[in-house]
């Protein structure tokens, strides 16, 4: 598994480091590959080259890590892992799983017709969530909104596309979302989604051109206080869309000249009684992909 990643680390400077995750490794391409946006616009028409042209970089790196001396959270101090995004913009597909439309219905104070139409229209649910540079990375902390008292992480596999809309790989997100929020009336789904530190991705961008979903499991598992609190799984041969369709819509009279990052939707649900709290840690696990980890906190 080899995987696109921005780092920092304290002997490499003050700025983001652009670096190839193989083999327990990170090994810096910066000079090769200045920026993510980059690379994607430079992998148009020839993804599988731009792939192969990666993965050659590391015989010539100008610094190569362990994965392990990266620290579990950020600091000015401590080499760490970033978001792997920087000028994409994030966006956000809903309603692919059944359980997602269940659970829409299930808060909705209207009984939720709209998300039971969405889930059988041809045309998907899309979203903006946030621009790159907004993306918390591993070990980073995700929030939950000050105003609302029903608050759950959305683990999702990501698709990261290149401007022409070919998908160059894939990565672990988390779509923080407040559910009373959205509830109370679809309209209020921006207030619900958007908002600081409401978006996580990571650890990298595991290259992987394909227009198939990946046979994977996601897992989420949420703990309080040294216990778990909640876990669930799901399986990516639940959700309803595809990806081309997913793209195409996404493309549809808008244009991504950096490429874009899209989340796929969620199929693990925490109970109604359950909402996040500040310190609580989610974990989300994605066979293949990675691991990304984050605490909570209040924003």
């Amino acid at each position: 598994m080899n995987a696109l990643v921005r780092f920092y680390h304290p002997q490499a400077g003050p700025e983001a480091r652009v670096g190839l995750l193989a083999n327990d490794t990170v090994y810096d391409i910066s000079g090769a590959v200045p920026s993510v946006s980059s690379w994607l616009r430079q992998s148009v028409g020839r993804v599988a080259d731009a792939i192969a042209d990666l993965e050659a970089l590391p015989a010539r790196a100008e610094g190569q890590y362990p994965l392990a001396s990266f620290a579990d959270a950020p600091a000015s101090d401590q080499p760490h892992l970033l978001a792997p995004v920087d000028g994409q913009e994030i966006w956000a597909a809903g309603v692919t799983y059944e359980r997602s439309r269940a659970a829409r219905q299930e808060e909705a104070q209207d009984g939720g017709d709209v998300y039971a139409r969405v889930y059988e229209a041809q045309r998907p649910e899309i979203f903006f969530k946030a621009q790159g540079w907004r993306a918390v990375g591993p070990g980073g902390e995700v929030g939950i909104r000050s105003d609302a008292t029903w608050s759950v992480p959305e683990p999702e596999l990501a698709v990261v596309y290149n401007p022409k809309l070919e998908v160059v790989g894939f990565t672990v997100g988390n779509d923080m979302s407040s559910r009373d929020i959205e509830g109370a009336n679809p309209l209020y789904l921006p207030q619900a989604k958007v908002y600081t530190a409401s978006c996580a991705l990571g650890p990298g961008i595991v290259l992987n051109h394909t227009s198939q979903w990946p046979d994977t499991t996601i897992s989420l598992t949420i703990e309080r206080g040294g216990a778990i609190a909640f876990e669930g799984d799901i399986t990516t041969d639940r959700i309803k869309r595809t990806i081309t369709e997913l793209g195409e819509y996404l493309g549809h009279s808008y244009s991504f000249p950096d490429g874009v990052v899209l989340l796929t939707g969620t199929g693990i649900v925490p109970p109604a009684d359950f909402t996040l709290a500040a310190g609580d840690v989610v974990t989300i696990s994605i066979e293949g992909i990675g691991v990304l980890k984050n605490r909570v906190k209040v924003v």
